[in-house]
């Protein structure tokens, strides 16, 4: 199956609400894949989340609380946009995201881009 690393607090927020995932670069691909999380946890990002608490479906943990490192959830991609009404979206692509949900943790080493992880 297609696994994707995404940073914490955005991996989780995907498992929370989030619709969109941000990229530099697009995509043909559609489809379930997994979320990854490496082991960086961005800061900046965690702050901007406890700003905007309301638009997710959780309360957001401490940072300590964070899964690093690992498999945490499984996601649909619907398809790769250049604009988006989500607060969530940065750009300059996003991948839609659909059916997010956690998995239980599956410590493993991430990539860059889309990889193949066949551990679940």
């Amino acid at each position: 199956m297609k696994a994707l690393s995404i940073r914490q607090p955005w991996a989780w927020a995907i498992l929370h609400g989030k619709p969109v995932e941000n990229r530099t670069w697009t995509t043909r691909f559609t489809g379930p894949f997994l979320i990854h999380t490496g082991k960086k946890f961005d800061h900046v990002g965690y702050a901007w989340l406890l700003e905007h608490q309301g638009l997710l479906d959780a309360e957001i943990p401490h940072r300590d609380d964070f899964q690093l490192g690992g498999i945490v959830g499984k996601a649909r991609i619907v398809g790769c946009v250049s604009s988006h009404p989500s607060p969530f979206f940065f750009g300059p692509w996003g991948f839609v995201l659909e059916d997010s949900e956690p998995v239980d943790f599956i410590p493993c080493r991430g990539q860059l881009g889309f990889f193949n992880f066949g551990g679940l």
